[in-house]
């Protein structure tokens, strides 16, 4: 029988099972001249192949994100879906502010798709986002910052500030109305100070000393660093990524009408990206930052610790938490000790729908509906938020993560969890878990959690012995 096997090559285990033909080993009849000793921690046995690893070329994943943006189609998709979200405020919403968004960002998304199906392909994107960036972003919010119209949370902010730089406390002590309360950190009144030395007697101090412009300031910067940290090769800054993303409803309702949680969406990202790439004392002040402007923040410290120990031991672990503990720390000191009543009352309290006055924040979430039912469902929902949390905090002491997306994948899912179950919240502060999944991932340019491992080099095959003479 006259065999028709390729001489060098090895026989194919099965039609299907995906494996191809892989070169055979072979020993080279060259002597070396010194005898190589392998690395330390190799071994000279080639890694056996798994079992379902293919050896076949890779070939082009139809279901890649990266891939699927690019479509014609699913830009236009996603543009007719922002312009529907838009066009429903002015519909059902009851803030003025938020009818005005919409009323501008529908016809600027309908026309970014527009542009991605018509204009050519090399250029179709970047245009539609600069049109939806412009018309979802820019124009409506130098509108209302031209004419001083805001949501109560940045007039809280500029308030605060106010009486930091008068009082040296951030929160009135006697609230008698919803826009009395101050439920941020003593941390959150720096975004007001621009206002204090501004002014606003001018069309541009108006603009500049808005503290949305502030807050998505440090949202940018923070995402640019992290993606600096995190990206594979030293390419481009991310434009259109960061604008699409800061263009879509998810962010530009927020930035525009309020933002107050822009910062800290940016800040927990730069946290994770610090702490993969053991930056200990960048990431502590990070940190200390992040849980000095909102206690929502607080479970990102433990967060991107757990992180720092699995990947670098224990004292950076240890740096880590000592600087974004302590600095921290010494800036809450000050309100606990002048005015722990209202730190309390306004901070906790408050967001909890624990208080006299009721927080307006309300969205049809569970923990929402929940509290509905009276003092009961209230329990309820506290309860069952507290026993999921517990969960997620246990997750995460059994499997810590092993990379930034994984820690912000973590950090992600504990907050969805509070936001969904709390007995007050909205459908906004879900941007703050959404952006955490996404753009660690966009920055890496990989879709898996798990941090990825170069190949083992194989070294060279040992020489045969030489017999003596």
């Amino acid at each position: 029988m006259v065999s028709t096997r390729t001489p060098g090559f090895s026989r194919p285990r099965g039609r299907f099972t995906g494996r191809a033909r892989t070169p055979a080993q072979s020993i080279s009849a060259e002597l070396p001249s010194r005898r190589r000793r392998p690395p330390t921690g190799f071994s000279t046995r080639p890694f056996p192949r798994q079992r379902g690893e293919s050896t076949f070329p890779p070939t082009p994943d139809r279901w890649n994100p990266a891939r699927l943006a690019s479509l014609r189609r699913v830009q236009l998709l996603g543009c007719l879906i922002a312009a529907g979200w838009a066009a429903a405020f002015p519909l059902v919403s009851d803030l003025a502010n938020q009818r005005l968004w919409g009323l501008v960002a529908a016809p600027a998304y309908l026309v970014a798709g527009l542009l991605c199906l018509t204009l050519p392909r090399r250029f179709a994107a970047e245009a539609a986002a600069v049109v939806a960036l412009a018309g979802a972003v820019l124009a409506p919010l130098g509108l209302l910052a031209v004419t001083g119209r805001h949501q109560s949370e940045v007039m809280v902010v500029e308030r605060s500030a106010h009486l930091l730089l008068t009082t040296g406390d951030v929160y009135l002590q006697h609230p008698v109305v919803v826009t009395d309360y101050n439920p941020y950190l003593p941390a959150m009144s720096l975004f007001g100070l621009p206002r204090q030395l501004l002014g606003s007697s001018t069309a541009f101090a108006r603009v500049a000393g808005d503290a949305r412009i502030w807050f998505a300031l440090t949202f940018i910067a923070c995402l640019l660093g992290a993606w600096r940290l995190l990206r594979p090769s030293r390419d481009r800054a991310p434009l259109l990524p960061l604008a699409v993303l800061t263009a879509s409803p998810l962010i530009a309702l927020a930035l525009v009408v309020g933002g107050v949680d822009l910062p800290l969406i940016g800040v927990c990202c730069l946290a994770m990206a610090l702490a993969e790439r053991d930056r200990t004392v960048s990431a502590g002040l990070v940190l200390a930052l992040a849980c000095s402007l909102k206690w929502t923040a607080w479970p990102a410290l433990p967060v991107a610790v757990l992180l720092l120990w699995r990947l670098y031991g224990r004292r950076p672990a240890a740096r880590t938490a000592l600087i974004g503990a302590g600095v921290s720390a010494a800036v809450l000191l000050p309100s606990v000790l002048t005015q722990p009543q209202a730190l309390r009352d306004q901070v906790v309290r408050f967001p909890l729908g624990m208080t006299a006055i009721r927080t307006p924040a309300g969205s049809p979430l569970p923990g929402k509906v929940l509290a509905g039912f009276g003092p009961t469902g209230h329990s309820v929902s506290l309860a069952l938020m507290t026993t999921a949390l517990v969960g997620v905090a246990i997750w995460l002491l059994a499997r810590p993560p092993v990379s930034a997306i994984a820690a912000a994948d973590l950090l992600a899912a504990g907050l969805a969890i509070a936001f969904t179950l709390a007995p007050a919240g909205r459908f906004g502060y879900l941007a703050l878990p959404a952006v955490l999944m996404i753009w660690p991932r966009l920055a890496a340019r990989r879709w898996t959690s798990r941090r990825p491992v170069p190949p083992r080099p194989v070294p060279d095959a040992p020489a045969p012995a030489v017999p003596r003479r």
